[in-house]
Formats: structure tokens, C-alpha cells, sequence
């Protein structure tokens, strides 16, 4: 799309075809049998034959020790372009980057993003075994067993420095239930109220049951193209107006209180020719509620310390004054393991071209996707987001900017 008269660096390529392969507690498939389910259910909603999607990008944490490499021979595909993430939660940000530019430049046509995981009695211990070697040899000795320590310090020292209350934390939490109950495969399907949030049971102090995802198997994914692939297709499709990407930012601070989004930012902004009040709908990675919090004010949503007012000063849910995750993400869907890394850039997709499984976000227009991923012993080092505008809304957009 073109603003101004200037050449946008994503010109003539969106994003298409959401699917997802419905989430379940507990799978005896391996990783490949899911990504498998998501790459037929691309070439099924799309009208493609497998060899006419050549270009192919996988996140997985429990492939390993398979790479993208051998999924290419396990499903039969032939890509000239192959890309593996291993970015957990920025996966799907960054594959969306990669592969507009891997079109963009000519190395493939149409590629397909995936992300899938099992969820077996021991993936996630196994899991934990393939976190970086410093992870283990920080982490281990203290009896910290995975994430759930690692952001109840985060939790802590972010309510200690800004002042931010549980109840803000809670109402991200609740709001997110409410638009999870209109989605098929979320794994939670009763209401949840602030009062059951505040004094569900304690798991890391001060993180209580409702501040973590629960694990589960599932897969995601979409395809990026060329404008006039999607239209010939008859696809609806997504623009992608900005994206940026950073790791290890911010490396200095003692604890991390702060993501590479806030380094980033005013180049996502100006590239995408809107500002932050033009978004219609935000979608962040959300393993714990902390996260959310740190994404809104490093995005630019509101100051840095002041999200407990502005998340009081909202309703998130579908139909609210600023929706937020709206399909429940993994905090009331579930995390299906790299695929939380996709599950909100699917669903902006999805919203912003009219095809929501739950509830639609009326008059959605500009969505703002960002992921988080890859926590070390400490902290998480991948950090990316992208402002996408729905089909046909070009004008609104221009508006916006103007």
C-alpha cells in the first residue's frame, strides 16, 4: 500500500489463510503430525497444491531434535525458501518479517508460516532441557524448574517500581476469559471473575493460578503471498504496514522492566505512516499478565509506569473501549508451545478480515501484533511487532495518518 507516494517496505505483499489446528490438553502425536495438520489445512482453505506453496517457515519446541530441514522430507514439500525460528513467543512476528521479505525479494511465491507443538506428560520437562546452557547452569542449582520463577521476580519488581496493582493484572485476565468463551478450542470454558483471579492459589509469589498459561498441543498458522496471488485466489488478506525485530535489548538493566519494543518503536510507528490511536485491537504475547503490561507501555499504548491506569481505564474484551487478545490468547486458549508465539498474529488476521471464530471486533481496521520469546535464565531476549491494516482499508488508513 502506498502513502503519499512513497514505496512502504512491504508493498504489494500481505498475509492470509489463518488456521488453526484446534488446541488439546494432552496429545500422544508427535510435533510433525501437528504442523502436518496445519500445513493440510493451509493447502485446503488456500486452493493450493502442496508444491505451489515453495516457501516454508517452522517454529517448534518439541521437533527437536528435527529441524524445518526434516519436516521438508517428512511432509513431502520442496521449498526454494526455508526458514526455522526457535523464538518461542516472537515467532510468529518474525516469520511474518522474513517471509514478506523472502517474497518481496523473489526467493519464493507463497510461503507458509507454521508453528505447532505436542504437549506430552514430559515435553515440558524435556523442554526446559533445551533452554540455553547458561539458563542451566544459572537456574538449576537454585531449584528454579522453568518460567514460572523467572517472572514472579519480573511480577514483583515491576509492581515494586511503578506501582502496578494485581487488580490490573487481574483485569487483563478476566477480560481475556470473556472473549475466550466464544472460541471453539480454548482450553478455558467458564467465566472468571477478579474476585476467583485474586484469591485463586498461590504458584510463585506473587503469581497466582490465573497468572499462568496452561500447556497444551496445538498448531498455527498463515501464508504470505503477493497482492495479486491473494486476489486471484479470491483471499482475503491482511497488509502488512510495519514490522521491527530486536534481540538482548537492554541488556544492562539489572531486571528486566522493559522489551527492545520501547528501542523500536517510533521506526514500527513511522513506517506504518499511524500512531498508536488509530489501532483498533492489540494482540500481545501473554504468558503471564506482566508481559502484557510491559508490551502496552513499550509499544507506546500509555507511559512507562502508567499501565495500572490505563488497563482500568479500559475494557479489553471484544466489544470494549480497547480489545485485547481477542480470542482469549494462551492465558485463557492455552499455550500450545511456539505456537503462542502465533496465536495473536492469527488472530488479528482474522479480525481484520471479518472471519473471527469468536467474537468480531466491530469496524476492525489497523491491528498491532507483538511477541515476546526465548526467556533465559532471567529474561527474554526476542522481541518483535507489526502493524497490519485489514483488506480495502487503505483509505481508513490514510485518514488515520493524515
Amino acid at each position: 500500500m502506498s502513502r503519499g507516494g512513497a514505496r512502504q517496505p512491504y508493498d504489494g505483499v500481505v498475509a492470509a489463510v489463518p488456521v488453526t489446528v484446534p488446541y488439546e490438553r494432552y496429545s500422544h502425536q508427535s510435533a510433525h503430525w501437528w504442523v502436518g495438520r496445519a500445513m493440510k489445512a493451509l493447502a485446503q482453505a488456500s486452493g493450493l497444491k502442496p508444491d505451489e506453496i515453495d516457501g516454508f517457515c517452522v517454529s517448534s519446541f518439541s521437533l527437536l531434535p528435527d529441524t524445518a530441514v526434516g519436516l521438508t522430507q517428512h511432509l513431502g514439500l520442496c521449498p526454494r525458501w526455508l526458514d526455522h525460528i526457535p523464538m518461542g513467543g516472537a515467532s510468529g512476528v518474525v516469520a511474518l518479517r522474513r517471509a514478506t521479505r523472502a517474497v518481496q525479494a523473489g526467493d519464493a511465491e507463497v510461503v507458509a508460516c507454521v508453528a505447532g507443538d505436542t504437549n506430552q506428560i514430559s515435553s515440558f520437562k524435556n523442554m526446559l532441557t533445551s533452554f540455553s546452557r547458561f539458563s542451566q547452569d544459572a537456574s538449576f542449582p537454585y531449584g528454579s524448574g522453568g518460567p514460572n520463577a523467572n517472572f514472579a521476580l519480573m511480577t514483583k519488581a515491576f509492581m515494586n517500581r511503578y506501582g502496578t496493582s494485581r487488580e490490573a493484572f487481574g483485569q487483563v485476565c478476566v477480560d481475556q476469559r470473556d472473549s475466550a468463551l466464544a472460541i471453539p478450542f480454548a482450553m478455558m470454558k467458564k467465566p472468571l471473575t477478579l474476585e476467583q483471579y485474586l484469591n485463586a492459589r498461590i504458584i510463585a509469589d506473587p503469581l497466582r493460578l490465573f497468572d499462568c498459561v496452561m500447556p497444551c498441543a496445538g498448531a498455527e498458522g498463515f501464508l504470505v503471498m503477493r497482492e495479486e496471488t491473494a486476489r486471484a485466489l479470491k483471499l482475503p488478506a491482511v497488509q502488512v504496514l510495519s514490522t521491527i525485530e530486536r534481540h538482548n535489548a537492554f541488556s544492562a538493566d539489572p531486571i528486566q522492566l522493559r522489551g527492545g519494543w520501547e528501542m523500536d518503536r517510533d521506526e514500527l510507528w513511522s513506517q506504518a505512516g499511524v500512531s498508536p490511536d488509530a489501532v483498533d485491537l492489540l494482540q500481545t504475547y501473554d504468558d503471564y499478565p506482566v508481559i502484557c503490561a510491559m508490551q502496552m507501555e513499550d509499544l507506546g499504548f500509555c507511559e512507562k509506569g502508567g499501565v495500572d491506569e490505563f488497563i482500568r481505564g479500559h475494557t479489553m474484551t471484544c466489544d470494549g473501549s480497547f480489545p485485547h487478545n481477542t480470542s482469549g490468547g494462551q492465558l485463557s486458549t492455552g499455550q500450545a508451545g511456539a505456537a503462542g508465539g502465533y496465536i495473536g498474529l492469527v488472530e488479528a488476521l482474522r479480525q481484520l478480515t471479518g472471519q473471527a471464530l469468536g467474537k468480531q471486533v466491530p469496524d476492525a481496521r489497523v491491528a498491532v501484533v507483538s511477541g515476546f520469546g526465548m526467556i533465559n535464565f532471567d529474561r527474554g531476549v526476542c522481541t518483535a511487532a507489526a502493524v497490519l491494516a485489514g483488506p480495502g482499508k487503505a483509505a481508513g488508513v490514510e485518514a488515520a495518518a493524515a
